[in-house]
């Protein structure tokens, strides 16, 4: 018999755990999973800084196509949703 699902607890220490401005993301899929590296452009013209990687099976890069796609979704319609000019 299986346990129901628990809830879990989340914590992110703010100094620990800086929020990472991105212009650039490059990913790269193969049959292992999926690596999305998270960049910046860099100071010098035609340079990019990658500040993290993450990777992640096929499955999990799936579940998060879709969670991200029902919240903007969700987020688009509100008046203080950003757009791109």
């Amino acid at each position: 018999m299986q346990n129901p699902k628990q809830e879990e607890n989340i914590h992110a220490a703010p100094t620990a755990l800086p929020i990472l401005y991105t212009d650039t993301i490059l990913m790269n899929v193969n049959e292992d999973g999926v690596i999305i590296d998270i960049c910046q452009k860099g100071v010098v013209q035609n340079q990019i800084q990658i500040v993290t990687r993450v990777g992640m099976s096929k499955n999990h890069a799936k579940k998060f196509v879709k969670k991200l796609s029902e919240i903007l979704a969700l987020t688009s319609s509100r008046p203080d949703s950003t757009t791109d000019n």
